[in-house]
């Protein structure tokens, strides 16, 4: 156990609090939510930066941390889509979550492959999940019923960024994948 896997483990363990902030009939519980969100999303950053920078780096930490991102954006995707409900948040959270699926089956099944390491993470991936992360803050901070709808359109613009840039990264990998899926499907 290091500093960068007690920041991982930090960032899931924080995941049920913002859902417990966000619902709680208290004042101010949605600005707490959005702010327990971000110093988690902070420590995604931060976990990898320590594990690279001072060689803390382990396969457990590498499988750990996107299990982490994806536990935490598919979390507030569910409390967006429950509280703001309607069919132009769907279907962004559909993309997202439906692309967490694939890559995360697809990961697996290039590792029974013995192609493990072709499936790393790549920038885009990364730059993904800081995307979803931001577009999720202004939606744990909307309050449907106080006067700041400008919090909610800014949610929805950046949640509809951060689909296209979960698109992207989705078809980069792929592509990469492409001649090992082929290849396998010859063989059958």
């Amino acid at each position: 156990m290091n500093i960068a896997m007690m920041l991982t483990w930090f960032r899931i363990l924080l995941i049920p609090v913002v859902v417990v902030c966000y619902y709680l009939p208290l004042p101010h519980t949605h600005f707490i939510a959005m702010s327990l969100f971000a110093i988690a999303s902070i420590t995604d950053l931060l976990d990898g930066w320590l594990a690279r920078s001072f060689n803390q780096g382990s396969k457990f930490g590498a499988f750990l941390d996107p299990v982490a991102d994806k536990l935490m954006v598919t979390s507030v995707l569910i409390i967006v889509l429950g509280s703001v409900g309607s069919p132009y948040i769907a279907i962004p959270t559909a993309i997202i979550i439906g692309r967490e699926i694939t890559i995360s089956a697809l990961r697996e099944w290039m590792a029974e492959m013995g192609k493990r390491t072709s499936m790393a993470v790549k920038n885009i991936g990364k730059i993904k999940t800081v995307i979803q992360m931001f577009a999720l803050g202004p939606f744990l901070l909307y309050d449907p019923t106080a006067n700041d709808l400008w919090i909610k359109v800014v949610g929805i613009i950046a949640l509809y960024i951060a689909a296209i840039l979960t698109l992207w990264s989705m078809i980069v990998y792929l592509k990469i994948a492409y001649s090992d899926l082929t290849l396998s499907q010859k063989k059958q």
